[in-house]
């Protein structure tokens, strides 16, 4: 069970490091239309398109790989207050009662909206550009196929927490900041004595 885990993680966190260059990209578009519109004052017909389209790929995503690195924002005050095996029971009946369902919904209508995407050849209405979008509405379907995956690695994250009273540790994509500082000064410190 913890391989498979593991495996589901290393999956979105591939995901999301793949579409995470979706913010060089948007950067350098940005960047690109700046740079043409005020310096040269030629505004392009496409940037704005294409960022909305990338913001959109990168947010529907990024977030299987924010609940497999457990960055997602949460209001848990009283939550963790209470021990692991309680925590586990609560996100395990919160899981089946509202993530499953509104994943299972996504995933079936988002299917559906891709498909006539793609049926119809769909553009964008609202753009001189007229960029083609099916492209794009295609991630909704599999956004919520990768949650649905993710979230099944959580329920049984959950069981071994239940059976054992402690969380499996999550595989980690990326150290925060502070502490790789920590890790430095006390490098630094324990070569200084």
């Amino acid at each position: 069970m913890i391989k498979t885990i593991h495996a589901i993680e290393e999956l979105s966190i591939w995901v999301g490091r793949t579409f995470g260059w979706c913010i060089l990209i948007l950067t350098l578009s940005v960047a690109y239309e700046v740079f043409v519109r005020y310096v040269l004052n030629a505004p392009t017909v496409w940037a704005f398109d294409m960022m909305v389209q990338m913001y959109g790929a990168l947010f529907l995503m990024a977030g299987p790989y924010a609940l497999a690195q457990d960055t997602h924002v949460r209001a848990d005050v009283v939550y963790r207050l209470l021990s692991i095996r309680w925590q586990a029971r609560i996100d395990l009946i919160l899981y089946f009662c509202f993530f499953f369902p509104g994943m299972l919904a996504l995933a079936w209508y988002g299917a559906e909206i891709a498909s006539d995407s793609w049926r119809y050849k769909e553009v964008s209405w609202n753009s001189p550009a007229r960029i083609q979008i099916y492209f794009f509405k295609t991630l909704i379907p599999l956004a919520a196929g990768l949650f649905i995956i993710q979230g099944i690695a959580e329920c049984m994250r959950c069981y071994l927490a239940i059976k054992s009273g402690r969380w499996l540790p999550r595989l980690k994509d990326a150290q925060e900041t502070e502490d790789i500082l920590l890790q430095q000064q006390a490098a630094a410190a324990k070569a200084q004595a």
